[in-house]
């Protein structure tokens, strides 16, 4: 079911699916973006002015970070492994980032084509510290579709 006109999704209700596979509790998704190059044109007109057009050029590849309190499931560290190792046939894969409403039915897929681990960062271990360890993974992705 789609939003009302007026109503618009909130930044908590997503989820993360890699090649079928749903990730649980992602605290935070950055850097989603399509992006692609800009052509300039630079040219006279008939009448002698010059001019600048702006063209579109290659769309470029992108890196989204996942961000996620750390616990005992292994699934980053294995991807990250195929990836390190040179065995891209396993680490490139098919994922989906997904919005929902407020009823939790998608309303936004954004499906990244090819993506693979770049790196994996723990949190700060300090001690007396309280506050939660977290595990960020940067995926670099070769082109984002919007469904």
């Amino acid at each position: 079911m789609a939003l009302p006109d007026m109503d618009t999704s909130v930044g908590h209700s997503f989820g993360l699916e890699i090649d079928g596979v749903v990730i649980k509790q992602i605290n935070e998704v950055t850097g989603l973006k399509m992006e692609q190059d800009v052509i300039e044109l630079k040219q006279n007109t008939a009448d002698g002015k010059y001019v600048i057009k702006k063209l579109p050029g290659r769309p470029k590849a992108g890196e989204v970070t996942l961000t996620r309190g750390l616990t005992a499931d292994n699934n980053f560290e294995k991807w990250i492994k195929d990836a390190r190792f040179g065995k891209m046939g396993s680490a490139r894969k098919g994922g989906a980032i997904i919005v929902f409403d407020y009823e939790g039915q998608p309303i936004k897929r954004y499906t990244l084509v090819n993506a693979w681990p770049k790196s994996l960062e723990i949190s700060s271990l300090k001690a007396g510290d309280t506050s939660v360890l977290t595990e960020k993974l940067v995926i670099t992705y070769e082109q984002m579709d919007v469904a």
